[in-house]
């Protein structure tokens, strides 16, 4: 949609470059006004989203789903996103990110990429930290969160981002790329989401709505290898794992392959492995330049 701004707003230059692209951008007047709102006005938007009589709202929560949502990626995939240095043009991943609307992907060339903090983290009265870990990626969305967060937002080089989400990787967190129909109707944000804090994971345990995809892989435990420490069920985010009196025992269903057991497993008897009935992954390297 070409934005026919108001003349008025034009002369008296109320709109900033960023929110120009944003509106032209979008299909309609009112995605562009919706997100407007969620951009500038994330942590109120997401405060309410978190309130509990929303997330006791099944129905509510399933709609939700269909117009924002997530797709879990594995560490290598992620990096794979920040690390692009292919023009990837816009494409419907409808094979990848199952659900009705809001799933188209575009990048051009090494993505521009911003820290933004974390707002389901500043949400809960006690959170993890850091805070400032969710990355928005692409265009026009980097230059507007930069516009109108400048003191919770900042420019990411490739480096900084990759050493970002090693960071988040390390300290057991979970990658996803979110996609909303506000937002273009396509991929901006990859989020590196704790259990106790991310809303999207919250949303799920609490409703049994899949707002988020799998990655297209399982988790696997080598038995012999297992310690039984416990360390891994204390870890997954979704709660896949049990830990049984002589083995630990994976909710195949549960598992969405964010592999967050993996890194947190000491003795190496967890690996993540492709598992054709999870899904396909999202994996930028495998998309048509």
């Amino acid at each position: 949609m070409r934005s026919k701004l108001p003349a008025l707003f034009e002369r008296l230059r109320l709109i900033r470059n960023s929110t120009r692209r944003m509106f032209d951008e979008s299909a309609t007047w009112g995605q562009a006004l919706h997100g407007y709102v969620y951009g500038r006005f994330t942590q109120r938007y997401v405060n309410v989203l978190l309130s509990p009589r929303n997330q006791g709202n099944k129905k509510g929560v399933e709609w939700l789903a269909e117009h924002y949502h997530g797709k879990v990626l594995t560490h290598e995939h992620a990096h794979a996103i920040v690390a692009n240095d292919r023009n990837i043009p816009l494409q419907d991943l409808e094979q990848i990110v199952p659900f009705p609307v809001a799933r188209n992907i575009v990048l051009n060339g090494p993505p521009d990429v911003a820290a933004y903090e974390c707002v389901c983290r500043h949400a809960r009265a006690t959170h993890c930290e850091p805070t400032m870990v969710c990355m928005v990626v692409g265009q026009p969305m980097v230059d507007f969160v930069l516009d109108h967060h400048p003191e919770t937002s900042r420019r990411l080089t490739q480096k900084e981002a990759i050493d970002l989400l090693e960071a988040e990787h390390q300290r057991g967190h979970m990658h996803s790329a979110w996609f909303k129909d506000a937002m273009l109707n396509r991929f901006y944000a990859i989020c590196n989401c704790c259990k106790c804090c991310c809303g999207g994971i919250q949303a799920m345990r609490d409703s049994g709505v899949a707002i988020m995809a799998s990655s297209g892989y399982a988790a696997e435990i080598d038995p012999e290898l297992c310690a039984l420490c416990g360390n891994c069920a204390e870890a997954c985010p979704f709660n896949a794992l049990v830990q049984r009196e002589s083995h630990m025992e994976l909710k195949w269903e549960e598992c969405l392959g964010c592999g967050v057991c993996e890194v947190k497993c000491s003795t190496g008897a967890i690996r993540l492995r492709r598992d054709e009935r999870k899904g396909i992954p999202l994996d930028v390297r495998a998309l048509p330049a």
